[in-house]
């Protein structure tokens, strides 16, 4: 019975004891707060359009409970930065309680309107700070956001909130048809994107017949999720970027890509939808271009008999979440053009179409998941929501090309005999090794001439750092100086790499002529 009364005793006693404790527990802020760091740079924002969520660590290192008595932004209600602390958003909070040998996180978040900051200016430096406490127990953190001004395109609301459609002529009757597409069409003060400032589009950005979208060295486009090019029956895309002295800035070429400019989204594939060149679009061009991150780089459908549909030189296509390039019955002419990292095929030439890719690098290192496609894929058919196949003629050729990458083989070939099924690789390295005879039939027949003439099978390229789409060539490349006299004519075709190096005299495969690595 003792034990018992002891017991509860003792729980009345510890019951009691922390019902009242009070907030004069806490001992006030002595000014020796401690962060995770002294300056949070929020990376760089477009104007009006928010960042991602960035945080503060703040740490009590000392043995006692604290209150701080005030954490707020130095420009108060007026900053354009945004807190979150303990669940609760706000500019200023008082009296923040930390216990001993604990820590806390401050969330921190911004939109800047640079119209309100600069009128000129096309980027701007944003700073505020976080105060914790005044006086001398004062201390801050430093906030700094680089805002950039962009050109914005979207589609229109109307009083329902729906947004604008495309209407264009689908089925090629001559008369548009409406889609569910959201996006509009560039108006004609809108066809030339210039360098002067980024372009952010939401939604598809159309082209209409008979117009053509110009877009000058130097220029930066960024899409929305779920946005991108559309270029419609008659109408055309000119890609006129330029080589870069500066490989890493690449102040000359044309840079496509998402509209998020944080670090973390720098190859994060399928931000965005594609560049759509419809069936009936023609004289497209594409030269000195970096493509990135999209869910396919580039879809051009149809005209496969227009020597003109596609022609796309000296540019890279990076970080496609399907397809680097996706080809239905369509025509491209490629050269010195670079493709790597897709969650499909780099390249897929479906539905036949006819296409010539001289001095390229079509390579696939996609690590992100499991990866059922090759590099190059190819058939000449097309089937319906009933498996039944229509079959079209494919004339398919590959020269002076490295075809690589991280899985085996790197090219499928699927041959539908109601159309003829034309290809050839010259003179190129290529990733492909049966041995358990998965692969039987004449077009894997990897000894017949005429159809693999004077190539190279399972020779280690040597990318510098394929993982990363660097996919420069080194010393030790099994590509280098195999475009020997008896193929020399491709290397005039295209006599200098995509770096501009000479290749007449000592050709190497693929885009690139071999460099030496330099020591890390």
């Amino acid at each position: 019975m003792k034990k018992i009364l002891y017991f509860v005793f003792t729980l009345f006693v510890l019951v009691f004891w922390s019902s009242c404790r009070e907030d004069f527990d806490f001992s006030p802020s002595t000014g020796n707060l401690e962060f995770s760091k002294d300056t949070v740079y929020l990376d760089t924002v477009f104007t009006n359009i928010g960042s991602s969520t960035y945080n503060l660590k703040v740490y009590n290192r000392s043995n006692d409970d604290i209150v701080i008595p005030t954490l707020r932004l130095g420009q108060g209600e007026a900053s354009n930065y945004r807190l979150n602390v303990d669940g609760m958003a706000g500019k200023e909070f008082q009296n923040i309680e930390l216990l001993a040998k604990d820590s806390m996180y401050v969330f921190i978040e911004t939109t800047i309107d640079i119209e309100a900051l600069a009128a000129s200016d096309n980027q701007f430096l944003y700073t505020d700070v976080i105060e914790f406490d005044s006086g001398s127990n004062y201390q801050k953190v430093d906030l700094v956001t680089l805002v950039k001004d962009a050109v914005f395109i979207y589609p229109s609301k109307d009083a329902n909130g729906v947004i604008e459609t495309l209407a264009f002529d689908v089925d090629g009757d001559g008369t548009p048809d409406q889609t569910e597409i959201q996006g509009r069409f560039l108006e004609n003060d809108e066809l030339t994107f210039t360098n002067e400032k980024p372009y952010v589009i939401y939604g598809y950005a159309a082209v209409n017949e008979g117009e053509t979208l110009t877009m000058e060295a130097g220029a930066r486009v960024h899409f929305h999720a779920n946005s991108g090019l559309l270029i419609t029956n008659t109408a055309s895309l000119q890609i006129n970027g330029a080589l870069s002295t500066d490989q890493d800035i690449l102040e000359n070429e044309v840079i496509i890509q998402g509209d998020r400019l944080e670090p973390l989204y720098e190859d994060i594939p399928g931000q965005w939808g594609t560049i759509w060149l419809y069936s009936g679009s023609t004289n497209n061009s594409i030269d000195f271009a970096t493509i990135k991150n999209a869910t396919v780089g580039v879809l051009t459908e149809g005209n496969q008999n227009d020597p003109n549909k596609l022609n796309i030189t000296n540019s890279k296509i990076y970080n496609s979440s399907n397809f680097g390039i996706l080809a239905r019955a369509s025509a491209i002419t490629g050269e010195n053009l670079v493709i790597n990292n897709s969650g499909q095929s780099s390249f897929a030439g479906t539905f036949g179409g006819t296409y010539n890719f001289t001095h390229c690098t079509i390579a696939n290192y996609w690590d992100s998941s499991f990866r059922q496609f090759p590099s190059v894929f190819l058939n000449n058919y097309l089937l319906d929501e009933n498996e039944n196949a229509t079959p079209n003629v494919l004339d398919a050729n590959f020269n002076n090309c490295i075809i690589y990458g991280n899985d085996n083989p790197e090219i499928i070939l699927d041959e539908n005999d109601g159309a003829d099924f034309g290809f050839k690789f010259t003179n190129c390295l290529i990733r492909f090794q049966d041995n358990n005879n998965n692969f039987p039939g004449d077009n894997y027949n990897l000894s017949n001439s005429e159809l693999y003439d004077n190539c190279i099978f399972n020779s280690d390229p040597d990318f510098k750092l394929p993982f990363e789409n660097d996919l420069r060539i080194g010393e030790d490349s099994g590509a280098n100086n195999l475009g020997n006299d008896l193929y020399d004519f491709f290397a005039a075709q295209v006599p200098v790499d995509i770096l501009n190096t000479n290749r007449t005299t000592s050709p190497d495969l693929g885009a690139y002529q071999h460099i030496i690595f330099e020591e890390d």
